[in-house]
């Protein structure tokens, strides 16, 4: 082919690419490949031609620009976990404490009730599950439930399970948020009529040492799915000085941030779960240490960071208007 019949034939493809660079990374490989095929036919039949330095030209922008585009790809995930999650947790620290204190209530409720009636714990937990830990506290070995099975199918069991209830806490709270107060608040009652099972025979701060290897974790996912379930439902009963459908979608759009952050969460809860909290007879420095990292971890990234964060936010912007 012709050197200007090669080029009246590609001429259009070559100069869209040029004026009017494409953003999406299926068409941008899509044009980067085309070049490349050019350029491999430029150069065996016109190693010396002008269009052979224009195509190679084109192909390296294009280049550059994937590589720019997967940069910023990483850079955003770093900034999601640095700055937007927690900005996003600051934004509604308000509705966190409210769910932490719902949680907080109904943990009480639980736990006092089940100790003016000892009924009510078999109500709740079920006389099966009841028998089972009372066997096994006379064993000598009262956490043995958390000892059956294989690590590893506990594990995606319970990974599963997590997020399938921090999800259903968070989606439905498109109901004005009152069946997330429902689910969270029956979880809290179970929590607290567990914990008297224990305390009920010594062992109330064993209680807190073993189960909340995991349970750091869990129940602040607990807590936090619930936060972005009220979020969710507050947004369009209360939308303020904007359309209230425009207050949903950023009320959403919030709740899905806290959501996709819980989700190592949860599953990391469900790993120590499986893994770690049956340690508790053989390495119980292990499985203190884990509670107390989890502690200082979810004090840390929740509360002390984004009030931090926020702080220095405003600082900037001040210095800005300034």
């Amino acid at each position: 082919m012709r050197e200007a019949l090669f080029i009246k034939k590609n001429k259009d493809r070559w100069l869209r690419i040029q004026q009017t660079p494409s953003a999406d990374p299926d068409e941008m490989a899509s044009d980067f490949t085309q070049l490349v095929n050019d350029l491999a036919y430029a150069k065996t039949f016109y190693p010396a031609g002008k269009v052979t330095q224009y195509i190679n030209s084109q192909a390296s922008k294009v280049f550059l620009d994937i590589y720019r585009n997967k940069k910023e790809e990483s850079n955003r995930i770093v900034h999601y976990w640095k700055y937007d999650l927690p900005l996003t947790i600051r934004k509604h620290h308000r509705v966190a404490l409210f769910s932490f204190a719902i949680f907080l209530i109904f943990f009480s409720i639980g736990f006092f009730t089940s100790m003016q009636d000892e009924e009510i714990v078999r109500s709740i937990l079920g006389d099966s599950y009841v028998d089972m830990t009372q066997e096994n506290i006379a064993r000598g070995n009262p956490f043995g439930v958390y000892e059956g099975g294989t690590p590893f199918y506990n594990f995606m069991g319970l990974m599963i399970h997590n997020i399938k209830v921090d999800m259903l806490i968070f989606v439905s709270g498109i109901f004005a948020g009152a069946p997330s107060l429902y689910i969270e608040g029956n979880n809290a009652i179970m929590v607290g009529t567990f914990d008297y099972l224990f305390y009920q025979h010594g062992l109330g701060l064993d209680f807190w040492l073993v189960v909340f290897v995991h349970g750091t974790l869990e129940m602040t996912a607990l807590i936090l799915s619930a936060s972005a379930g009220f979020i969710l439902g507050k947004s369009y009963l209360f939308p303020g000085t904007i359309r209230r459908l425009d207050s949903l979608k950023q009320g959403a759009k919030d709740g899905v941030k806290i959501m996709i952050g819980l989700l190592p969460v949860s599953a990391m809860a469900a790993f120590f779960e499986a893994y770690v909290t049956r340690l508790y007879n053989d390495a119980a420095v292990i499985t203190t240490l884990v509670v107390v990292l989890s502690l200082l971890f979810v004090i840390w990234y929740f509360v002390i960071y984004p009030i931090r964060l926020g702080r220095r936010s405003r600082h900037l912007l001040n210095e800005e208007e300034i």
